[in-house]
């Protein structure tokens, strides 16, 4: 049986400049209801407090899954500049061919990112849900990736005041003692311009939220707040080296939660 963790009670004290980095795939709906093409933002990031942005160069991969079928999506992809609340940095647009009902599984595989404060690479591969006219199709299904988080919740429609669970793998296999960092995403992208909107709430004493994946790669947090929720699982990845340094390859996924009204 596995171990349940609520992370809302867990906290590590770290040093406010090791605040989580977090690859954003961000849309402004996640649940869609009228055909076309929706606009999407990949932005490196600190949203919890708006802080620092770092440079993303162009992605290895960007695709989306629907209907078990995969379809490249870096072509639609333009450089652009996004403003936080302390830099300006580079940044992606693009967008998603939503047409037929059904998940849409969003997935980035990043260059790794050289983080000179800590002397390692971070690559943070990244998935990310819309859906259209609430049909289920992919959402609970492995992508294939090097390592990555397959949530047990509906990721586009989980309850605020509820709980997310997710496991962690890698290869296909579960990762036990996972580090997951948890980021809520207090200030969002504007989709018309180059700013983030301001923080609805502040980053909690401490450090960053974390919870740690049981022996079978699960974990659980009480998802306290509606709104965009992502989590990171830090080096969970099996390559662990770039370019002769140490390289953390993170898995993330974003869910969105609602409050029931």
């Amino acid at each position: 049986m596995k171990t349940t963790l609520i992370a809302a009670a867990a906290a590590l004290a770290i040093p406010a400049a090791a605040q989580a980095h977090f690859l954003l795939e961000y849309t402004t709906d996640t649940m869609i209801e009228t055909p076309g093409d929706v606009p999407v933002k990949l932005i490196f990031w600190h949203p919890f407090e708006n802080g620092h942005v770092m440079d993303l160069e162009t992605p290895e991969a960007f695709f989306m899954i629907h209907n078990g079928e995969k379809t490249d999506l870096l072509g639609t992809l333009e450089p652009v500049m996004f403003s936080g609340g302390e830099n300006e940095g580079a940044a992606f647009r693009g967008t998603v061919p939503v047409r037929r009902s059904g998940d849409y599984v969003l997935v980035t595989v990043p260059q790794p990112y050289y983080e000179e404060s800590e002397e390692i690479y971070i690559q943070q591969i990244t998935k990310a849900f819309l859906n259209r006219n609430e049909l289920p199709t992919d959402w609970d299904q492995p992508v294939g990736l090097p390592t990555e988080i397959i949530p047990l919740n509906k990721p586009y429609n989980v309850i605020s005041g509820g709980t997310f669970t997710g496991q962690v793998v890698a290869d296909g296999a579960p990762v036990a003692g996972a580090e997951i960092e948890i980021e809520y995403m207090a200030a969002e992208p504007d989709m018309q311009s180059a700013a983030s909107s301001e923080p609805t709430v502040s980053p909690l004493p401490g450090g960053a939220v974390v919870a740690v994946s049981d022996a079978n790669g699960y974990f659980t947090f009480g998802v306290p707040k509606a709104g965009y929720w992502g989590f990171a699982a830090l080096g969970s990845g099996p390559e662990t080296e770039h370019e002769g340094k140490e390289l953390s390859q993170d898995a993330v996924i974003w869910i969105r939660a609602w409050d029931l009204e």
